[in-house]
């Protein structure tokens, strides 16, 4: 079987990752989770999340319609580390809405002529109009964690980025924008059991890219650069919404529950909404636990 980048991540899992991080995913079960500080030791049973997840979809249509009706602008940023499930959870979120009402905007890399531009530009015109809304599959905050990382921007452009930014997005939400910022936070182990399945799956190994497999080498640095951002861009007008995704389900609901909790739409279910698992959904202070 042909694999992408020469196998890169299957000799990665043989050869260089960490001992306790390769013990982990040879020894676990199919349904176990690999992460021994999250907060439940088996994913979900399918039966129980389909029902729960019908009823939220539901609830997502009823949104949907009264955002529509009455033009609510609302913006849905989804970031984390590559596998975390950031597409997975947005496919979640729009499987029974419009598609014309509710998009999905993932930015390939900047032109030359996006380069030259003040940074935000090329997400502006991506904002929601009235009655839309729109998910980011990574965001603005490419630049500062993954451009960063890998070295694609250099330090006074992101230092520019995090005094920027937090204005930027006064801006959108004292315009009328709901805005909402999840980081989708998966366990080291997890992350690579992911990654050598999408290697070893033709139907997935389109998602897998060199930044991918060089970035399971850079786990720290990855790190480093979330605590800051954390840190400088947690903020009262646009807080961060950490979803501790090791077990995708329960990633799935409760970032759905999330929104529709914060939105008093027309027809609110707070029965079929249910409640919020807070060790799996939380602020930054569970991002790293």
């Amino acid at each position: 079987m042909t694999r992408p980048f020469d196998g890169a991540i299957t000799k990665f899992f043989e050869d260089t990752v960490p001992e306790n991080v390769r013990d982990a995913i040879e020894n676990a079960h199919k349904d176990d989770i690999l992460n021994p500080n999250y907060p439940h030791q088996k994913r979900m049973k399918r039966k129980h999340y389909e029902e729960d997840l019908e009823k939220l979809q539901i609830e997502l249509v009823k949104m949907q319609a009264w955002a529509h009706e009455t033009g609510q602008r609302i913006a849905i940023v989804f970031e984390g580390r590559d596998a975390a499930g950031k597409g997975g959870t947005i496919s979640r979120f729009r499987t029974n809405l419009n598609p014309r009402v509710a998009n999905v905007v993932a930015l390939s890399k900047p032109t030359d002529t996006e380069s030259s531009q003040w940074y935000f530009q090329r997400y502006i015109q991506h904002l929601p109009s009235g009655g839309r809304i729109t998910f980011f599959d990574r965001s603005w905050y490419n630049r500062a964690v993954v451009e960063h990382v890998f070295g694609f921007c250099e330090v006074r452009q992101r230092t520019a980025f995090f005094k920027q930014v937090n204005d930027f997005e006064k801006l959108i939400t004292g315009d009328g924008v709901k805005l909402f910022k999840f980081w989708l936070n998966v366990g080291r182990a997890e992350q690579l059991r992911r990654m050598l399945k999408r290697e070893s799956d033709p139907l997935k190994q389109w998602k897998l890219s060199w930044i991918d497999v060089e970035g399971l080498g850079k786990w720290e640095e990855y790190t480093k650069a979330i605590a800051e951002t954390f840190q400088k861009t947690h903020t009262h007008h646009a807080p961060w919404t950490v979803v501790r995704s090791d077990d995708k389900k329960r990633a799935r609901l409760n970032a759905i529950r999330s929104v529709l909790n914060e939105l008093s739409y027309t027809g609110k279910d707070v029965h079929n909404i249910g409640k919020i698992d807070r060790q799996v959904l939380g602020g930054p202070d569970i991002w790293n636990a």
